[in-house]
């Protein structure tokens, strides 16, 4: 359990008044938070894929990150990075750019510099808007709200706090669900969806890939305080694995990689990781909830990459309105930062509002 606190103080937007009914955020309340996740790697017949880690094992004599909550060092001068208060947590986001705005949601083992490759040529053209997702990176470690209609309140307030009154959501991963729920929920914010290698709860299209259930570490993470006991102490291996795997074993940048092990190092940081999964029953809920009240209309784009492929499209499908498909080839699963320019790609067109930009509903 954990504590919904109101919206920073003092003068308030409609947009905000709108916000904290959508969230309950009339008062301090008790609510039960949870999070979704679904990624996975798996080969062909189901099994784990085994990978290289990204960089040496620390020795025993090299320093290890300890800061509950560590600052996020100082990206390139053109990267303006900011913490805003929204929806009870301090939220930190990085900002390029100027022009209509794209919202960037990551997902685990990941920080906003998970877009570090794509950010740049989309600034371009854009405003965007990288936020460390709650509890991940420098954003406040909260005890709760790590459920996709939580994460969902969290963007939808950073936004209004931002000024936002439009934007094109991108989601990956643990971003995914939420982006999903805030263009359900306000299709007049979000005006375009672009969500990545994810499932999305229980909906159907997944079957196959889940026929030999969900990857390994699902039912590793659930487990209250297994996960953490267990890895204090190993998390530059274990993010490497995840790293290597999502690359099909040609790792990142040595810098990210830094800064995604200093954001999952210690107890409490991964804690807050592995809410997304023990939350994954109350997502799901979210999820069919939204589907059964109404259609995805928003103009909408599926990617997918190793493993999750067209999974995610073909759960879409039936709920979307005006949906296009793609799968990139040779990718892993961290698609900005395995194969960054042909995700540039389909996100330039894409996300530009001249003709031409939009899905259709035979997909692509």
């Amino acid at each position: 359990m954990g504590i919904v606190t109101p919206l920073t103080s003092g003068r308030r937007s409609p947009a905000a008044h709108h916000l904290r009914q959508k969230c309950g955020l009339g008062s301090p309340s008790l609510v039960t938070y949870r999070f979704v996740v679904t990624i996975g790697y798996r080969s062909d017949k189901g099994t784990p894929v085994p990978a290289p880690v990204t960089s040496p094992r620390p020795r025993p004599s090299d320093p290890r990150p300890s800061d509950p909550r560590p600052s996020d060092p100082r990206p390139s001068d053109d990267v303006d990075l900011r913490r805003v208060a929204v929806n009870g947590i301090d939220v930190n986001v990085a900002l390029q750019g100027e022009g209509p705005a794209v919202l960037l949601l990551h997902g685990f083992p990941h920080t906003w510099r998970l877009w570090t490759r794509v950010m740049g040529p989309l600034a371009v053209r854009h405003r965007v808007i990288a936020p460390d997702m709650r509890g991940a990176g420098a954003s406040t470690r909260a005890a709760g709200g790590y459920d996709a209609g939580t994460l969902a309140c969290d963007a939808e307030a950073l936004l209004d706090a931002l000024g936002v009154r439009s934007a094109a959501v991108v989601g990956i991963d643990a971003g995914t669900p939420p982006a999903f729920l805030l263009a359900m929920r306000r299709p007049d914010l979000v005006r375009r969806l672009v969500v990545m290698e994810s499932l999305l709860g229980g909906l159907p299209g997944a079957e196959e890939f889940l026929a030999q259930g969900p990857p390994w570490w699902f039912g590793f993470h659930a487990v209250p305080g297994l996960a953490e006991t267990v890895l204090t102490g190993h998390e530059a291996q274990y993010v490497d694995w995840f790293l290597g795997t999502g690359s099909l074993g040609e790792g990142v940048d040595p810098a990210v990689r830094d800064a995604f092990v200093r954001a999952y190092t210690g107890t409490d940081a991964l804690r807050c990781a592995f809410s997304y999964y023990r939350a994954l029953p109350t997502s799901s809920e979210q999820i069919a909830a939204a589907v059964a009240g109404g259609r995805l209309t928003v103009p909408a784009m599926a990617v997918g990459a190793r493993p999750v492929g067209r999974v995610l499209e073909r759960q879409l499908r039936p709920v979307a309105d005006n949906l296009v498909g793609h799968l990139i080839e040779d990718c892993g699963h961290i698609i900005p930062l395995h194969r960054p320019e042909a995700l540039l790609r389909l996100l330039e067109p894409f996300l530009d509002p001249g003709p031409g930009a939009e899905g259709s509903p035979a997909g692509g």
